[in-house]
């Protein structure tokens, strides 16, 4: 897979992995911004945004975005994350130019038309609703309220019902003029695609595009806390962390290893013990989110208000022996090869490659080989390890949860003994 890359003058990179082998193109476009980068009474907007450039541009109406793909085949979609708004296709070869147009199309010419805002409003209200709904991804919402308090990162990624029915046409607009310029995106394009025809496809439609973003979202700052909430549910949703790592630092691949030994799959330790051995659970896993400055390490769980009690004393446990007790061989060894086969069976996929190399890029202003992870990955040592269970799990603590029908919970104040007893 050869990979090329092109700046316009502008500052915009188009970045392609041609595949001759296979007969398909996935290309998009990866913006640097989501609610990370909103101010307070943004919140949402990026989110926002994403919907409604699907309602219509300058060329084309909602009715007509839909045609045109669908008309050859093809699939079109977006998503927003806190750090990334990405709209992306997947187009048979010999329609990427069309894909180009319609995706370059949303970013330098949506309408926002205003009946339109009036209906997408309360369907973006709805999906709000919906992630209310939702515990076991509520949970997390709240899980980043505590970790990150009173900052963008700790706010939802759909905002509010009161401020998303209160964005104007020139709030987003606005919005794009100041973070949809050329230096914060990158165009990627993967599968059987000629780099520089795709270059001249999006020169034509891009050039245009304002060059330097003068935006700067504010340094996120992890402080940890807990949110508690007794709610009539089935399960109790859980999720206790610990200062994570930043996506920069040099030993980010030393927690995605901690990571996948302690919580990681089936063979986890978590999974074995609590699960498996103890039955406490239906799920437990554990998870490293990397931010810019700073990152997330925690445990997800999912269980009854009755185990509730038994699980917490089990998880701080595990802390325990991880932070006391090396890691064996073999698990070092399997977290290594689970980390590694999961990264090569990625790159199988088009799509999730041309995410890969676009956010790479906009990260750290380059693809990284995947011979040069696989050689950081292996350079871990279960002393690394070790040092590293003992950094996390030294730090505040952030827990929240949401169920227990009434019952009584552990407070934070019991976690942090807990914790404290280690």
């Amino acid at each position: 897979m050869e990979i090329r890359q092109t700046t316009l003058d502008n500052g915009l990179r188009i970045i392609t992995a041609e595949r001759p082998q296979i007969e398909t193109v996935s290309l998009g476009i990866w913006v640097n911004t989501g609610s990370a980068a909103e101010s307070k009474n943004e919140n949402g907007i990026s989110h926002f945004i994403e919907h409604m450039v699907f309602k219509g541009t300058k060329k084309r109406n909602s009715l007509q975005i839909s045609e045109d793909i669908e008309n050859v085949g093809g699939a079109t979609n977006a998503y927003t994350s806190r750090h990334f708004t990405c709209f992306y296709a997947k187009m048979l070869k010999g329609d990427v130019e069309l894909a180009a147009d319609v995706l370059c199309d949303f970013i330098t010419s949506p309408t926002f038309d205003e009946a339109e805002m009036v209906k997408e409003k309360e369907v973006v209200v709805q999906e709000i609703k919906q992630s209310v709904d939702a515990p076991d991804d509520l949970v997390f919402d709240y899980f980043q309220e505590a970790a990150f308090p009173n900052q963008a990162s700790g706010r939802t990624i759909l905002g509010t019902p009161e401020l998303v029915r209160g964005f104007t046409k020139e709030e987003m607009h606005n919005y794009m003029h100041t973070h949809y310029t050329a230096d914060n995106m990158v165009v990627a394009a993967v599968g059987k695609v000629d780099h520089e025809a795709f270059v001249r496809m999006i020169k034509e439609r891009m050039s245009s595009v304002a060059p330097k973003c003068d935006f700067k979202a504010d340094k996120q700052v992890y402080a940890g806390g807990s949110r508690l909430e007794c709610k009539k549910i089935e399960q109790t949703h859980l999720v206790l962390g610990f200062e994570g790592a930043s996506y920069k630092d040099k030993d980010y691949y030393q927690y995605s290893v901690l990571s996948t030994i302690f919580g990681g799959g089936m063979s986890s330790r978590l999974f074995q013990e609590i699960r498996e051995k103890r039955g406490l659970v239906y799920t437990i896993n554990s998870f490293n989110q990397a931010l810019e400055h700073t990152g997330v390490f925690g445990i997800y769980a999912g269980t009854t208000p009755k185990e509730l009690h038994e699980l917490l004393p089990v998880v701080t446990d595990e802390i325990k022996k991880m932070m006391n007790e090396p890691v064996k061989d073999v698990e070092l060894n399997r977290a290594k090869t689970q980390i590694k086969a999961s990264l090569l069976m990625s790159l199988e996929s088009s799509s999730t490659t041309a995410e890969i190399i676009a956010r790479q890029m906009l990260l750290f202003k380059r693809v990284i080989p995947t011979d040069e992870i696989v050689a950081r990955i292996e350079s871990i040592t279960k002393d690394d390890l070790q040092t590293l269970a003992q950094k996390i799990f030294r730090t505040t603590p952030t827990y929240t949860l949401l169920g227990c029908d009434g019952s009584k919970y552990p407070s934070y104040d019991e976690v942090k003994e807990l914790l404290r007893n280690h």
